[in-house]
Formats: structure tokens, C-alpha cells, sequence
């Protein structure tokens, strides 16, 4: 599950297995060689393991990136393995797919909690120039694939190197950081079980506190500074609610102590202020760009505008709406947290897999 800030309510090896996939959607599938003992090395050293899903005659590869928070090398989320299933997909389709463990997580070393999104970006820097040594390789061209924060990772690393062939993203963010968190937590309160008045405090507090930390983003002092906003909301909100609702006990939670610890941290300092248009307006590959009319993570609107307004000097920019699918890519009703354990459907939504290799195809050849 991706979240910019946690809702504030509330080597063994496994070399060339050989196996098909099937789908009622295509009739010429291949079969592909999988590598699950992959290591490459990144920044500082890093290990990063991987695995590689090969096709007999790829046509190019991909490097898959994934969103905010811990995730291994098939991106699980709600006990369902996203990345596995879209490279089986592509590679039954003849696209190499590389998907790796994060920083810290199962095969890679590293510290993921000291990671920033440049880091993140210049982890996938270091799996497209792996994968360029590979032989059956190292003549085609190499792109990225990010889902929600791996969206903006993607964006950095494309606008750094000539090697990226091309770029897509997955409910990506393609908009602020800022504005994406401020919209986002809007819409989880948005979409809760609570009252009116309830939405407006979390909704208020939630603002002051976002916007501090972006004022404060770089300075030593703003954990204390973040205190001191809480405090002074807290004195007016304490004895407005006291005037409205006198003798009742107030349920309102603010979790500030968890937001202090995740807002100082490099990760959200960098999160925070990061602009899109400082590196998509260096980007010049084709990119295509899939949201879901029913994300509450990622705002569907919101960051397929930042995408046309910030790559309106290239020609190759494609975006594509995804009715009834939320933010882990599955279709659904709502799109909400709590309903992500209920879904009967588990499968990636066939509409943007289908979607997503028709480009690839398209650009590649």
C-alpha cells in the first residue's frame, strides 16, 4: 500500500526456469527465462537483487520501479503480487522485465528508512545500466515503469540519462509534493466514515501541519517549529469545541508525534518539495501516463493535468484513464483502503495491461 504520509486519523539460486503464461487476450504468448538470482550495484556501494524475466527474442526491456514504503521485488501489496503479474504479462508478450527488492528489503542491502526519491531514482539509474550488459540485451532500448512515487522517480532518472528509451507510469505521481499530499489525505477524510465537523479539523490541522514542513523542509529546526503549530491549533481547537459541544469528551486524534518523526525524515524533506516540472521538462522520451478514476492515493486528475502541462514540449506524451481502478491497480467500486480486502478480483486491471504493452510496443519499434 502507497502512502505519502500514513493517514493521519486513525542467494539461493533460481537460474532459467522455464514456464507459460496464458491469458484469454493473446494467442501467440512465449514462454520466458526467469533469473531470480540478479544483483547489481547501485549508489554508495548498494546491493540490489533482483530478478529478470527473459523472452526468447526480446524486443526491449523495462525496469520496474516501485511506490512509497518497503516493497519487494514483485511490489505486494494487499497480499497481491502487482509487479509479478504485469511481468508475466510483458514477457509472455516478448518485453525483459527487471523487478528488484528495495533498498533494505529481502536480498538488498542498504537502508531503506535513509532513502530519499533521488536515491530511488538513481537505484533504477543503476538497473537500466545492468541491464545494458546483459547480451541479449544490450542493443535495445530500456525503459522505466513506476507506480505511485516510482512515477517521479522515473521522471528524475529520465531526465538524467540518455539511456532511458522511454517512461510510464502507473497511478504515478506526476504532480508536487505538496499538492499530492495535501489532496491525498482530502481524500482518504474525504471518503471516511465521520462527520462534517470531524472532516474540517482534519482537514485544517492537516494543512498547517503539510505546510510547515515544506516552509521547514530544510531547516534543523522543524521538528520544533512543527510542535509549536500543533500547540497553537490545538489551544483554538481545544476551546472551540468546548463552546459547541460543552461537557462532551472530544474523540479528535492528531497523531503528531508520528507525523514530527516522518516529516524530518530525508525521505519526506526531499518528498515534500519536490516539483515535477524541475525534470520533466527534461524529458524528451515518449511517456505514457495510467491512472484510475478511482485512486484516492494518487489523485487521477490531479496528475495526468501535471502531466500534459509540464510535457507539453514533447510530442510522445500519451495518458489514459482507468475506469473503476484504484490505486494497487485493481478494478474496484470505491477505491478506498478499507475496501482493498474485500475485492473478489485480485488481477491487475486487463485495461491497462493491454494498454501498457500496446505503447511499449508502439515506441519501440
Amino acid at each position: 500500500m502507497i502512502l505519502f504520509f500514513v493517514a493521519l486519523f486513525i542467494s539461493c539460486e533460481m537460474k532459467a526456469q522455464l514456464f507459460t503464461h496464458a491469458t484469454s487476450s493473446s494467442s501467440a504468448l512465449e514462454a520466458y527465462d526467469v533469473d531470480t538470482a540478479v544483483v547489481y550495484t547501485s549508489c554508495d556501494s548498494i546491493s540490489l537483487a533482483a530478478t529478470l524475466t527473459m523472452p526468447k527474442h526480446p524486443v526491449c526491456a523495462v525496469v520496474m520501479m516501485t511506490g512509497t514504503g518497503k516493497q519487494d521485488r514483485d511490489c505486494t501489496m494487499a497480499g497481491h503480487p502487482v509487479f509479478a503479474e504485469i511481468a508475466d504479462y510483458l514477457s509472455s508478450r516478448g518485453i525483459a522485465v527487471l523487478r528488484s527488492d528495495d533498498r533494505g528489503v529481502g536480498k538488498s542491502t542498504g537502508h531503506y528508512d535513509c532513502a530519499t526519491t533521488n536515491d530511488f531514482a538513481a537505484d533504477a539509474l543503476a538497473a537500466v545500466k545492468y541491464l545494458k550488459t546483459v547480451k541479449q540485451l544490450k542493443k535495445l532500448p530500456v525503459g522505466l515503469i513506476g507506480h505511485s512515487e516510482g512515477g517521479a522517480s522515473a521522471s528524475i532518472a529520465a531526465s538524467r540519462s540518455k539511456d532511458v528509451a522511454f517512461v510510464a507510469s502507473l497511478a504515478g505521481l506526476m504532480s508536487d509534493g505538496l499538492s499530492s499530499v495535501i489532496k491525498q489525505n482530502k481524500d482518504i477524510i474525504a471518503a471516511a466514515n465521520m462527520s462534517d465537523e470531524m472532516r474540517e479539523r482534519f482537514n485544517e490541522i492537516d494543512s498547517i501541519m503539510f505546510n510547515a514542513a515544506y516552509e521547514y523542509a530544510e531547516s534543523d529546526t522543524l521538528d520544533s517549529v512543527l510542535y509549536h503549530k500543533y500547540d497553537e491549533w490545538k489551544r483554538v481547537d481545544d476551546a472551540r469545541f468546548q463552546a459547541s459541544h460543552p461537557g462532551e469528551m472530544d474523540h479528535f486524534r492528531f497523531s503528531i508525534y508520528m507525523y514530527v518523526h516522518t516529516a524530518t525524515s530525508p525521505w519526506y524533506r526531499f518528498f515534500i518539495r519536490y516539483n515535477p516540472a524541475d525534470y520533466l521538462s527534461k524529458v524528451n522520451v515518449p511517456v505514457l501516463a495510467i491512472n484510475g478514476d478511482k485512486d484516492v492515493m494518487v489523485n487521477c486528475d490531479m496528475n495526468l493535468s501535471s502531466v500534459k502541462r509540464y510535457l507539453a514540449h514533447n510530442s510522445h506524451v500519451a495518458t489514459k484513464v482507468v475506469r473503476s481502478m484504484n490505486h494497487l491497480l485493481l478494478p474496484c467500486e470505491k477505491g478506498t483502503q478499507d475496501e482493498y480486502a474485500q475485492l473478489k478480483d485480485r488481477h491487475v486491471s486487463d485495461e491497462l495491461m493491454q494498454c501498457l504493452y500496446e505503447w511499449i510496443s508502439s515506441v519501440v519499434k
